[in-house]
C-alpha cells in the first residue's frame, strides 16, 4: 500500500496503544504491558483493544475516528499516556484527529500476531510483550531482545529484529541495534522463525 498512508495510520495506531489502552491501564494497574489479540492489540489488565479499525471494549465498539479524546470518553475513560515511565512519548495530544486507514490497521495487527506465533516458538517460556513506548513487541532471551517492529524512525515498515544487549560484529549484524530484516523476507512464521533461530545461533 502506499507508504504515506501506512506511515500515517501507522503513528495514529501508536498513538492509540499510548493514550488508549497504556495509560489508562498503568493509571489503574500499574503497567504499560500490552499484548497481540486477533486483528489487533489490546491491554494486559485494561479490557479496551485495537481491533482492525475499531476501539473494543467491555460495552461496545466504535471506528477509530475523530480526536482521542472523543473516542476515550466514548469508552468512558479519559485518556492520556504513562506518566513518568518512559520519556520519549510519542508527543501526540489527545485532541489530535487520528487518520488510520483500516488496511494499514489490518497488516499491522497481522504482523503482531505472526511476531507473536514466531516469538512463543523461540520461547515457549516467555510471554511476548508488545511495549507502547517504541510500538513493538519482544521477548528477551538470555540478554538478547527477539522481536517485530511495524516500522519506526530506522525502517518505515514492518520489519523483524535481533538485538543482543552486548553489541556484536560480523555480517549478520546489520543494523546498528543488531539484525534487522523488512517483512518481505520474514513475511511467515517459518522464515520468521528462522531469522530468530539464525540470530540466537550469532551470539553463541
Amino acid at each position: 500500500m502506499d507508504e504515506q498512508i501506512y506511515v500515517r495510520s501507522r503513528l495514529a495506531l501508536h498513538a492509540v496503544a499510548e493514550l488508549l489502552i497504556a495509560g489508562p491501564q498503568y493509571r489503574q494497574h500499574g503497567t504499560i504491558r500490552l499484548r497481540a489479540v486477533h486483528h489487533g492489540f489490546g491491554g494486559v489488565r485494561w479490557p479496551v483493544s485495537v481491533v482492525g479499525a475499531e476501539l473494543v471494549w467491555a460495552e461496545g465498539r466504535a471506528p477509530l475516528q475523530g480526536t482521542y479524546r472523543e473516542i476515550g470518553r466514548l469508552a468512558g475513560f479519559e485518556p492520556e499516556a504513562p506518566k513518568g515511565v518512559y520519556k520519549d512519548t510519542t508527543g501526540v495530544d489527545p485532541d489530535s484527529v487520528m487518520a488510520i486507514d483500516p488496511e494499514a490497521a489490518r497488516l499491522v495487527g497481522d504482523w503482531f500476531a505472526l511476531g507473536d506465533k514466531a516469538l512463543r516458538c523461540v520461547a515457549p517460556d516467555v510471554t511476548p510483550v508488545l511495549w507502547p513506548e517504541h510500538f513493538d513487541m519482544s521477548s528477551a532471551v538470555g540478554e538478547v531482545n527477539y522481536g517485530v517492529s511495524p516500522g519506526d524512525s530506522f525502517h518505515p515498515g514492518p520489519y523483524a529484529y535481533v538485538g543482543p544487549w552486548t553489541p556484536r560484529t560480523g555480517e549478520f549484524w546489520n543494523a546498528p541495534f543488531g539484525a534487522f530484516r523488512p517483512r518481505a523476507e520474514v513475511d511467515s512464521a517459518a522464515t520468521l522463525l528462522e531469522f530468530f533461530e539464525q540470530g540466537r545461533a550469532a551470539v553463541e
